[in-house]
């Protein structure tokens, strides 16, 4: 209400500290994330930090031009004033983190919501608990204390906090509670981003290099021990080529994590007792073909792939959030296509193949968040692209510029000119036929290439 964080002088301030942040505690984001997930550094850096500084950077190069009012064309009618649209904060914003990447995911809209001049009512997961620690306890001694606030909540106190009214909310989860955020959210006729997830169906075409098609699929699937939002949940593909794909997948997960994948220091694990039992519960669909190992005192499942799965399979209804990859076979590339548009709209669909025109048919033929031909998952790295779902697999988008657009107000505005109320007068009462041509005429959009005859 006091306009504190609107100035660019005053963002551009918060978004330095969030990059000192990043530089001064880079060891403790390490040491947080290892414990949570056991995630390598190689990840987190990669996963988390790298992403994070990247949009800082991308934000403090363009937040002068991003700010600015943008004009419009105008009609006739207003030829002599000014229209155009102001960038305006909404005000509070609640963004709710997730426990798969528990920095990037809590960070990136941060960054965007600072940008667009918000305050933030920040909620880190507490499945995470140690990074959620950190960013409470880090966070208030960098950014403004009096805009920005970070709340440690679990689902009770979550129910209770969405009871406010806020101007803004943005979750990042499951599709089950993203519904009970909608619902909170509607209540106030809050606008809301909702980045949920999905069975990202990854297609593997007969004609494809099958080695360099596993060494991708795999990175994609087996990073961050599967607990990945877009990770390829489901190979689909043709009998003939899961034949030619298994011993592929069973070299690349053998050269990124050795013979004995639980002594590699390059494999996490999963995040708490309750992901374990669920994920291990996905061993029993089908045949485990490669993999299939456990400790439940480790939280450990290794590197899985399942063959002969059925549509009914449990491992082929949910999203899977677990290093287990299932095959699932179909005759031909048109009834993957079928199978895949049958389904709800995934936050990913991925495609395989030497044939550039096989991977556009599946691009054209498919409804999806995001799409990335021949590779996994480094579509989300660019901050060009907009990351986000549809159907139930989100509404909204963000990274990069769609970050800023996304916690901001496009509020229309029309200056006129106070005088010459000759020109106006057309379009006051009594009315008349004249003049109401007069005003459509001169109110008109025409399309190109035609002309109009008055």
């Amino acid at each position: 209400m006091s306009g504190k964080t609107r100035p660019k002088e005053y963002r551009v301030a918060q978004l330095e500290a969030l990059c000192h942040f990043l530089e001064e505690r880079q060891a403790d984001i390490q040491h947080a994330l290892c414990e949570d997930l056991r995630k390598p550094c190689f990840e987190t850096e990669l996963t988390e930090i790298s992403l994070v500084r990247n949009e800082l950077a991308n934000a403090l190069n363009n937040l002068h031009c991003w700010m600015k009012d943008e004009n419009v064309n105008k009609n006739l009618l207003t030829q002599l004033d000014c229209a155009f649209i102001r960038k305006e904060p909404y005000g509070v914003v609640l963004i709710i983190g997730a426990f798969n990447f528990p920095f990037q995911l809590t960070l990136l809209p941060l960054v965007g919501a600072i940008a667009a001049g918000n305050c933030v009512v920040l909620k880190p997961s507490e499945v995470s608990s140690c990074t959620e620690r950190l960013l409470a306890e880090a966070l208030p001694c960098y950014l403004d204390p009096q805009s920005f606030a970070v709340v440690t909540a679990g689902p009770e106190e979550t129910g209770k906090l969405l009871e406010n009214r806020f101007d803004y909310i943005f979750y990042t989860g499951s599709v089950r509670v993203g519904r009970i955020i909608m619902t909170a959210a509607a209540k106030h006729v809050t606008p809301l981003t909702l980045e949920l997830g999905g069975k990202s169906p990854c297609y593997v075409d007969k004609c494809c290099n099958f080695q360099n098609a596993a060494n991708r699929i795999a990175w994609g699937k087996f990073l961050n021990a599967g607990q990945t939002c877009i990770a390829p949940d489901y190979i689909i593909c043709t009998l003939e080529t899961q034949e030619r794909l298994m011993p592929c997948l069973r070299q690349a997960i053998c050269e990124f994590f050795g013979s004995e994948p639980k002594q590699s220091a390059d494999f996490g694990r999963m995040v708490n007792d309750r992901h374990f039992k669920r994920a291990q519960a996905f061993l029993e669909c089908g045949r485990v073909a490669i993999g299939g190992e456990t400790d439940e005192c480790e939280r450990y499942i290794a590197p899985t792939v399942l063959a002969d799965v059925k549509e009914w399979d449990p491992v082929m209804q949910e999203e899977i959030m677990a290093p287990i990859l299932p095959i699932f076979t179909v005759k031909c590339m048109e009834e993957a296509i079928h199978f895949i548009k049958c389904r709800e709209r995934p936050l990913a669909v991925y495609a395989f193949s030497c044939d550039s025109k096989v991977v556009n048919e599946v691009l054209d033929q498919t409804s999806s968040g995001g799409f990335c031909g021949n590779d996994t998952v480094l579509q989300a790295s660019l901050v060009t692209l907009p990351f986000g779902g549809i159907g139930c697999s989100g509404l909204g988008k963000y990274h990069g510029k769609f970050s800023f657009d996304t916690f901001t107000h496009f509020r229309g505005c029309l200056s006129r000119f106070i005088g010459l109320e000759a020109i106006n007068r057309i379009r006051y009462p009594p009315y008349n036929d004249s003049n109401l041509r007069l005003v459509v005429a001169s109110t008109e959009v025409r399309r190109r290439g035609m002309c109009t005859l008055l």
